[in-house]
């Protein structure tokens, strides 16, 4: 059968990642391709033995339909951590993904325009082409957005809403300084339009202070926030929140029904038994010291093996270093040549805006590999470029 798809999907491509990741199971390439947490970052045994008291004392509440906005005392915890306003609230989505995705469903029409950091996380840039948006990408300096080409294109262009990753940008590794913050707030008033936050890796800083978010500076609601347990607890619980205006979540609220009526009940409990009953503050320092370690092996380990011939961005916390190859270099070539050879890296082309961008670079990942596997893949890199 000769089968139609519809627009949104017609063009869309699986993901590069998730297509290199195929290679990287039981005997593969060193993964340093994905955005993994670490397997020695999971508490198992704490997630065990939440589940079964929960499993135990209260399965039908675990196990039936809940309200789609979220398990309540998650809610409530969440409320609370994050000080949040009477003309907001939270809803806690499937990851922070879906609070993307369910974001610029509720606001943005086809065809119209969002702007994002270019290069840019590429479940987001995924989304916004699977709801037929025009995507404007602004190039990063090492503090953020480039202010300038940003209000450059606010000046000829109406946009809908801007797409940032503040902290630890996703592939950059970048963190927006608290200046821009301001910044971009400050143009989003003057130019009326929304800010979609995508906060997952805030609490995975190694070096200086924390940077308040954007939603902190938000007088009038035009931020939407967009957390995550995936990388300070488990991705495989899927479990994320969205902090907003209450008139945007309740438009939110109503797209998640038709999607997947409610977040899993199971992995919402496990999730505020963890977070109010757990030392979550301890284990997330755990975290750090695990990552900051990784992080300390990668950026010695490839300034060994590559010395002056790339152009490393070493970043202040997150999950991804990027690395800038030598002029002439074809980003995707190597990390073919690269995967040949035993070592799995993502090439600079599917964070693209266009994809036909002349930025030649390649994202690395450390919190996946062991210390060992780190420095052998770094030195098949090596070998590759």
């Amino acid at each position: 059968m000769n089968f139609k798809f519809a627009d949104r999907v017609d063009d869309l491509k699986a993901s590069f990642i998730r297509e290199v990741l195929k290679s990287t199971g039981k005997g593969g390439a060193i993964p340093l391709a994905a955005g993994n947490p670490s397997p020695d970052a999971f508490p198992s045994k704490d997630i065990h033995q939440i589940a079964a008291k929960i499993l135990i004392e209260s399965p039908a509440a675990a196990l039936q339909y809940g309200v789609t906005e979220g398990y309540m005392p998650l809610r409530e915890a969440l409320r609370k951590d994050c000080n949040i306003r009477d003309d907001e609230d939270i809803i806690i989505v499937s990851g922070a993904q879906q609070g993307i995705d369910l974001a610029v469903k509720a606001l943005c029409n086809e065809g119209e325009k969002i702007v994002c950091e270019n290069p840019s996380f590429l479940g987001a840039l995924s989304c916004f082409r699977a709801n037929m948006l025009e995507i404007t990408g602004v190039s990063l300096t090492p503090d953020g957005m480039d202010i300038n080409e940003l209000e450059q294109i606010l000046k000829n262009t109406d946009i809908k809403a801007l797409y940032i990753i503040p902290n630890f940008q996703n592939p950059t590794g970048i963190t927006t300084s608290e200046e821009k913050r301001r910044q971009i707030y400050d143009l989003a008033c003057k130019y009326d339009f929304i800010i979609i936050e995508d906060d997952p890796y805030a609490e995975l800083r190694y070096t200086g202070r924390n940077i308040p978010s954007i939603k902190t500076l938000d007088a009038d609601g035009r931020v939407i926030f967009c957390g995550s347990f995936s990388k300070t607890l488990s991705p495989g619980l899927r479990v994320g929140y969205v902090r907003a205006n209450k008139e945007i979540l309740q438009k939110m609220v109503i797209l998640k029904q038709s999607s997947d009526v409610h977040t899993s009940l199971l992995s919402q409990m496990i999730c505020h038994e963890f977070m109010t009953d757990y030392n979550f503050a301890a284990h997330k320092s755990e975290l750090r010291a695990l990552y900051s370690k990784k992080m300390t092996v990668m950026l010695q380990h490839l300034s060994k093996v590559f010395g002056n011939k790339v152009e490393i961005n070493a970043p202040s916390g997150g999950l991804f270093v990027w690395v800038k190859l030598p002029a002439g270099t074809d980003a995707v070539k190597f990390c073919r040549a690269a995967l040949d050879k035993g070592a799995a890296a993502v090439p600079s082309v599917p964070f693209l805006v266009h994809g036909d961008e002349n930025i030649q670079a390649i994202r690395l990942n450390f919190s996946t590999p062991s210390e060992d596997d780190l420095r052998k893949g770094i030195d098949i890199l090596g070998a590759a470029l």
